[in-house]
C-alpha cells in the first residue's frame, strides 16, 4: 500500500466523509503564512495544522534545532483535529517537502495507521480543477490514545552504534554541499556523520516535482540492501522526512529516523565529525 494518493484518491475520500484532511502549508521565512494560505483557500473540509506551533518543541541542549513534541502532546493536538488511531488522514502542503512528510512521520509516530500524502500537494489539486473553499470546518474531538511507534525512531546511542556497526546505513538527506562540509547554514559546524551516504531528498522528486514511482526509487536507492537497518538523518529532522517516505515506497522496511540529526549530533563534544567523501 503506498503511502502517496493522487488527486481523484483525495477527491473520493472528501466526498465519502470519512477521511480527515490536514493542511500544513508552512513556510520558514514567514511565520504566518501557512494560517493565511489556509484562510484564502484549502481543500474541502481540510483542517490546518500550525507547523511550528504542533510539529516541533522547544530547543534544548541536546535534541537539535527542532526536537519532536511529546507523544502526549501530539495525541492532544491530533485528537482536537477528529483524529485518532483508526481514521484515514491525508496531508498536504503547497508542494511535496519536508513539512507533509513530517506530518505523515508524526502521525505514523504515534499509532495512526493510515496516513497517506497527496501528491503535488494544494497546488496539483487547483491545477487539476478541483474546488478550494475558504471556510473552515466544524471540528469534532476524538480521543486519540498515543501507542508510539518506537521502531520508527533513534536516538544519538543508536547512531553511535551504527556508526561501528555493519548493516546499517546512516542516509544524510542534505545537499552535497552541507554533506561534504563546505557549507553550514543553519549549524554552527559543517560536516556529516561518519559513515553516512548522502542522499539529498529533492532527488526522490520527478523534474516535475512529483514524487518518483516506487521502481525509480528502487533504482534511486539501489546502493542500500533492503535487509538492513537504515537511520536517515538532516539538520533538524525535518528534511530528512521525505527520504523516510521515499525509501518506505521503494520497499525498504527498518528504516528509522534521527529526530535531532545533525544538530543534535554537534551538541555533544565528544562525537566524529567527517568533511568530504569519507
Amino acid at each position: 500500500m503506498s503511502n502517496i494518493v493522487n488527486v481523484d484518491w483525495v477527491r473520493s475520500r472528501i466526498l465519502a466523509g470519512d477521511t480527515v484532511v490536514a493542511d500544513v502549508r508552512f513556510s520558514p521565512k514567514e511565520p504566518l503564512y501557512g494560517k493565511e494560505a489556509y484562510e484564502r483557500g484549502h481543500l474541502p473540509g481540510a483542517v490546518f495544522v500550525d507547523f511550528k506551533r504542533d510539529l516541533t518543541d522547544s530547543p534544548k541542549e541536546h535534541g537539535g534545532r527542532s526536537p519532536i513534541p511529546s507523544s502526549e502532546d501530539l495525541a492532544k493536538t491530533f485528537g482536537n483535529l477528529g483524529i485518532d488511531r483508526s481514521t484515514t488522514v491525508v496531508v498536504y502542503e503547497d508542494v511535496n517537502g519536508p513539512a507533509a512528510s513530517r506530518l505523515w512521520w508524526l502521525l505514523k509516530y504515534v499509532g495512526v495507521e493510515d496516513v497517506r500524502i497527496l501528491d503535488g500537494g494544494y497546488e496539483a489539486w487547483v491545477q487539476a480543477g478541483q474546488s478550494v473553499t475558504s471556510e473552515q470546518p466544524t471540528l469534532t474531538s476524538r480521543t486519540l490514545e498515543p501507542i508510539v511507534q518506537e521502531h520508527l525512531l533513534a536516538d544519538v546511542n543508536a547512531v553511535r552504534a551504527a556508526i561501528e556497526t555493519n548493516g546499517i546505513k546512516l542516509v544524510d538527506s542534505r545537499d552535497s554541499n552541507q554533506y561534504l562540509g563546505l557549507e553550514a547554514p543553519f549549524d554552527p559546524i559543517a560536516g556529516h556523520i561518519p559513515s553516512a551516504l548522502n542522499y539529498f531528498w529533492k532527488d526522490g522528486l520527478e523534474q516535475n516535482g512529483n514524487w518518483k514511482s516506487p521502481e525509480e526509487l528502487k533504482a534511486h536507492f539501489a546502493g542500500l540492501e533492503r535487509e538492513e537497518e537504515i537511520i536517515v538523518y538532516c539538520g533538524s529532522g525535518i528534511s530528512a522526512t521525505p527520504n523516510v517516505l521515499a525509501l518506505q515506497e521503494a520497499g525498504f522496511t527498518n528504516v528509522k529516523l534521527y529526530a535531532g540529526s545533525w544538530s543534535d549530533w554537534i551538541s555533544y563534544k565528544d562525537n566524529p565529525i567527517a568533511v568530504g567523501e569519507k
